[in-house]
């Protein structure tokens, strides 16, 4: 069994539903590429199609095609296979814009403890736009950078850079005021076990998006199939900046006891050409 430092490591096979998953799944997209403009959905919890029209709608309708209901749990979506759409221009420059690997809420740090409306007051800001109380809390964060408008700064606590291991069983990415205060902090054990479960095999879909009558989507023709990674790749995918943390977390009528409105929304986010750096192997598919 592979050892992280102080953690075992534990692979979990994609598992198989009636023949070779991967067949299935690129079978699948083909399916999906071919159809062309698909409009915007999402199921709900009972399986039942509904329009969509926020900003993710790209992924919850490719979930909806490939027969994905949205639970938030850790486990890979599509028989094994954790999927994964991004936005682009062209099919062709698949390895082009920022994507988001995972949005797993703080599991320590003062945010965890007081809450995210304690959290947004204390480290956010005004709105940029001018949006009237409103409070934000966002920006790309990268290890070891202080972030000009936050003042915070990611760091791996418990993970040694120059042997590249993990030291200490409370390790963990974490956002640190100037006064080595934790404002957030994701331990790398919860880490570990998500990355490993839901990402040893996934797949990058890109897509593009029209809005012209109606909210659509079409979902390109080369895909990459990316399979074998470890948490320890993704530790140093942060310390290159390759991974870095860009929230969009956000507090409504500030001023309003009766109306003041939370928005939660860590995200982990990693440019679309550096994807490989996270696999042992990636595939480009032609579908056509």
């Amino acid at each position: 069994m592979p050892q992280l430092g102080v953690f075992n490591e534990i692979h979990i096979a994609g598992k198989k539903f009636g023949g070779n998953s991967k067949f299935m799944l690129l079978a699948e997209l083909k399916r999906i590429h071919r159809a062309g403009w698909i409009d915007s959905k999402r199921f709900d919890k009972d399986r039942k199609i509904l329009p969509c029209r926020s900003s993710n709608c790209g992924g919850y309708t490719l979930e909806a095609e490939l027969g994905i209901i949205p639970n938030g749990i850790s486990e890979p979506d599509y028989h094994g296979w954790e999927v994964k759409q991004h936005s682009v221009s062209k099919f062709e420059k698949y390895n082009t814009g920022v994507l988001t690997l995972m949005t797993p809420e703080p599991t320590a740090g003062y945010y965890r403890d007081e809450g995210v409306e304690a959290f947004i007051r204390k480290y956010g800001y005004p709105d940029k736009m001018g949006r009237k109380d409103r409070l934000n809390f966002g920006g790309v964060h990268v290890v070891n950078k202080s972030h000009h408008t936050t003042g915070l700064t990611l760091k791996l606590i418990g993970y040694d850079y120059s042997k590249d291991k993990i030291v200490s069983e409370s390790g963990a990415v974490a956002l640190v005021s100037s006064k080595d205060e934790i404002a957030a902090a994701w331990y790398f054990s919860d880490l570990l076990s998500h990355w490993n479960r839901k990402h040893n095999q996934a797949v990058y879909i890109p897509s593009i998006k029209r809005d012209d009558p109606s909210l659509q989507y079409h979902y390109g023709h080369l895909v990459r199939l990316c399979e074998g990674t470890d948490f320890l790749r993704l530790l140093k995918a942060f310390t290159r900046g390759d991974v870095y943390y860009d929230p969009g977390i956000k507090l409504e009528n500030a001023s309003s006891p009766k109306k003041k409105k939370t928005k939660r929304r860590s995200q982990f986010r990693i440019k679309s050409k550096n994807i490989p750096s996270l696999y042992k192997q990636v595939t480009t598919v032609d579908l056509t």
